[in-house]
């Protein structure tokens, strides 16, 4: 790995992309290469930094994603599933074949059309970078391993009023922790909401309920409850900073990895 890597942002104009060059600004082996947004915004041609309210960087924003890939070694993206996808399909014949992505809220065939791209392009998707969030997982699938008939399991959370998908992507990644220490598919167990007079809940969903409001920057629950007895595991996020560290820690990472697929449990190394 280079000691100075050339990083792309995609949606750097945004919440996240603004932590991310602010985290990029105190990582003395990254660069922040190109910066990049939607075409519709009103951003385009300004200083990056400037418009994430930190001191000029020298970088405009653009919109032209081939243009960007060819100056950058990994492109970090906190974007939309649309510019995600054709960031990741647009590698080819580039510089960059490393995609670092944050962005949540695909569908079935759009998640199914970027885990696709995993097969020309080194990919790192992680519906959350924060270390402990990640413990966190690993936590509750040794829990929900263990605690199993008789065992209820919900995933509460809560996010600033401005978020847009609900659950969020650590909430279902979270359950997703859930169901594969069950071993059982979490598509075919969980109940993302309920309203009105509903039945008994049966053994085995795996319950979700999202919370909107304020400038919550994340915080989520799992609760694994018994007739008798509940555990709580939980984690709060109080700075964004959190999340931006943790992508650019990943960015690092995976900058000298082969192609495929990985999360931030390879990062960490809690896989088996």
């Amino acid at each position: 790995m280079s000691t100075d890597l050339h990083i792309g942002v995609l949606g750097a104009d945004g919440r996240m992309g603004g932590a991310i060059l602010r985290a990029l600004g105190e990582e003395p082996r990254a660069t922040l290469a190109v910066a990049m947004t939607a075409p519709n915004s009103p951003h385009i041609g300004e200083d990056a930094g400037g418009v994430a309210g930190l001191h000029a960087c020298g970088v405009k924003l653009t919109s032209d994603i081939k243009a960007g890939l060819k100056s950058c070694d990994v492109l970090i993206d906190f974007s939309s599933p649309k510019a995600a996808i054709d960031a990741a399909l647009a590698m080819h014949d580039t510089r960059c074949h490393t995609l670092v992505t944050g962005t949540t809220g695909y569908n079935e065939a759009e998640e199914k059309a970027l885990l696709t791209a995993a097969n020309n392009i080194t990919l790192l998707k992680s519906g959350n970078f924060s270390f402990g969030v990640n413990m966190l997982e690993a936590l509750i699938e040794l829990a929900t391993a263990k605690l199993r008939t008789g065992w209820d399991i919900e995933v509460l959370e809560m996010h600033h009023k401005h978020k847009v998908d609900a659950p969020s992507g650590t909430a279902l990644m979270l359950g997703q922790a859930a169901a594969k220490g069950r071993g059982v598919s979490l598509k075919e167990t969980q109940v993302l909401s309920r309203k009105g007079v509903t039945p008994p809940r049966r053994e085995g969903q795996i319950g979700f309920a999202a919370l909107r409001g304020g400038g919550v920057i994340g915080a989520h629950e799992v609760r694994i409850a018994s007739e008798l007895e509940m555990i709580t595991l939980s984690h709060d996020a109080f700075d964004r900073s959190v999340f931006a560290k943790g992508a650019v820690a990943a960015a690092l990472w995976a900058a000298d990895k082969p192609k495929g697929l990985y999360d931030m449990k390879d990062v960490l190394g809690l896989k088996n």
